[in-house]
Parts: structure tokens; C-alpha cells; sequence
């Protein structure tokens, strides 16, 4: 495998080595373990529509659309500290 450079800021260059220092790895080991541990779009979408075929054949609970926006919702507004009162 050739390897190859990346231009970030400076800053974020040395957060990068203080986390790799951090985990006793090479800035090279983060930067592969948090790309292998970061999913692409297509990834999450797969994994969406599993756990949802999942529910529907294990529990009897059919998912729609607008469940999911509900819950992407509730998603946004704990990230935010806003209150969440229920699904």
C-alpha cells in the first residue's frame, strides 16, 4: 500500500498526534482505525434498513417513514439539550 499526504491545519495536526500519543499508536493507526470505525452513508443505510427488516420479523413492529423522522428528531433535539418529552 503506498502512502500518501494529507493537508490539514496545523492544529488539528497536533490534536491528531496528542490522541494517537494518547493510545500509545502511530498518527497513521488513528487516522485507519477512525476511518474503519466511521460509516459511510450507504453503510448507515444498510444497517438501517437491517435493524428494521430485524423489527419487523422478531418483534412484529413495522417502522414507517415517519417513525424514523420522529426519531431523527428526538436524535437532534438531545444532542442539542433541548427537553424530549416522548416518541
Amino acid at each position: 500500500m503506498a502512502d500518501t499526504t494529507v493537508k490539514v491545519d496545523p492544529a488539528v495536526r497536533d490534536r491528531l498526534m496528542v490522541l494517537a500519543r494518547e493510545r500509545g499508536m502511530t498518527m497513521r493507526d488513528l487516522i485507519a482505525e477512525l476511518a474503519g470505525a466511521t460509516p459511510t452513508q450507504e453503510e448507515l443505510r444498510k444497517r438501517y434498513e437491517e435493524t428494521k427488516a430485524y423489527c419487523e420479523t422478531h418483534f412484529g413492529v413495522t417502522l414507517t417513514d415517519e417513525d424514523h423522522d420522529r426519531v431523527e428528531k428526538v436524535w437532534q433535539d438531545l444532542e442539542a439539550g433541548r427537553r424530549v418529552d416522548s416518541l
